[in-house]
């Protein structure tokens, strides 16, 4: 995920700016892992292998252990 990206993308559920937290980058500074947080309800989008997951909670399919 590019960081300029945080321009254009807000919490799906209420439409605020997102906080964005960087686990891990790559060698085109892109950013690998992380979270992005909404600053107004604090729901936590998480950040995997470069592709933020902008679905609402209830929606997220949880991956296998």
């Amino acid at each position: 995920m590019n960081e300029d990206l945080l321009d254009i993308i807000c919490c799906p559920l209420d439409k605020h700016d997102l906080e964005l937290d960087i686990e891990e980058r790559d060698e085109d500074d892109e950013i690998i892992a992380g979270t992005l947080t909404c600053t107004e309800c604090g729901e936590v989008y998480p950040i995997e292998d470069g592709i933020p997951n902008l679905l609402p909670p209830d929606m997220r399919e949880e991956s296998p252990a």
